[in-house]
């Protein structure tokens, strides 16, 4: 465990290495991007959850799609927690952590139909997005615009899972 001194001049470090921002935004911009950490976190557990236990007639298909969403969301959260630590946050340490501030609810269902999967996932998505824009805009109320900038790539990304999700989950139409 770190002393009172090891923490004052780690904290003293962390300030100086960041950008300008005040301590009040490094404050806000932190909380907001542990946030959205820890529901990526819960997020892409989910779809692997969703991906391992996928069955039926469109097994191939689902199996492959959540894979790769899983893979996206997973991609971003080594990205939102570096940024944490450039603007002189400290970020996320154990899964306790993630589960005292993740908003995406876990869903420990024994078994769940596919549509339902998709669907689920899509509001998902739709509400991380929805919370990245939240933190966008916080972002812009404090000037950190290299925050806010990886956050609009990080919107794209999640609405197009939301849509890819959407699409996935409508029935087959055939011309007879």
């Amino acid at each position: 465990m770190m002393s009172n001194e090891g923490q004052q001049r780690r904290s003293a470090a962390s300030s100086d290495a960041g950008p300008s921002l005040t301590p009040k935004a490094t404050q806000d911009v932190s909380a907001a991007l542990n946030n959205l950490l820890a529901d990526a976190f819960a997020l892409y557990l989910k779809t692997k959850n969703f991906h391992w236990h996928v069955s039926g007639p469109h097994f191939r298909d689902y199996h492959l799609l959540l894979d790769d969403q899983s893979g996206q969301i997973f991609a971003i959260t080594d990205a939102v927690a570096e940024r944490v630590r450039k603007v002189g946050g400290t970020t996320l340490r154990s899964i306790g952590h993630i589960a005292r501030l993740q908003r995406v609810l876990d869903n420990d269902a024994d078994y769940l139909a596919p549509p339902e999967m998709l669907k689920e996932l899509r509001e998902d998505n739709l509400q991380l997005a929805a919370r990245m824009r939240a933190a966008h805009r916080l972002c812009g109320e404090h000037g950190d615009i290299a925050s806010a900038s990886l956050l609009e790539t990080w919107i794209d990304e999640a609405e197009g899972r939301a849509w890819f999700l959407f699409e996935a989950s409508q029935p087959a139409e055939y011309d007879p």
